[in-house]
């Protein structure tokens, strides 16, 4: 498991004293609002957050020692990266990066394929299966379908509403 996270992106600038707009990739903005450290993809530069605010579906953050527009403009683009060992999960979440690649069985052990994205539909979120005839298979994130997800042993047990894998048959 990766030890650093893909966060958000700094899009653009916002105002005269350095502060950034962040295009958040979490669950939410308050979830990216909880992180007092922000880094870069291999974790070799930290920047410390002096403080964040939720502007509609984005963030406007304020990292120290980033204090003119100019050394803010430096910033757009980048991608901003949390360490998995800051953030605490409820029970049965996942950060997405560790769902993607785990293999997806049936309860009696039959191969569906491999969980290639998680789709945000609002209502629940929807896994994208790569099967093995290569075509995207979709199901609903939801506990009559999800049995078990097992990220140490990459696999996601599922009991697939019925018609969902007909046609791989």
């Amino acid at each position: 498991m990766k030890k650093y996270l893909e966060a958000g992106k700094i899009v653009t600038t916002h105002g005269l004293a350095g502060a950034v707009k962040v295009q958040p990739w979490c669950d939410s903005p308050e979830f990216f609002c909880r992180f007092k450290r922000l880094y870069s993809k291999d974790g070799s530069i930290c920047y410390d957050v002096a403080q964040t605010r939720i502007q509609g579906n984005m963030v406007i953050l304020k990292i120290k020692g980033v204090d003119s527009i100019e050394k803010a403009q430096s910033l757009r683009n980048l991608v901003l990266y949390l360490d998995r060992a800051d953030s605490c999960l409820e029970k049965g979440t996942y950060f997405v990066a560790d769902l993607i690649g785990l293999s997806v069985v049936g309860e009696d052990g039959r191969p569906y394929g491999v969980l290639s994205d998680v789709l945000k539909t609002g209502a629940n979120d929807v896994y994208e299966i790569k099967t093995a005839s290569g075509k995207p298979a979709y199901i609903p994130a939801i506990p009559s379908v999800i049995v078990s997800t097992d990220i140490e042993n990459g696999r996601l047990v599922i009991s697939p509403m019925e018609g969902l894998f007909d046609d791989e048959d």
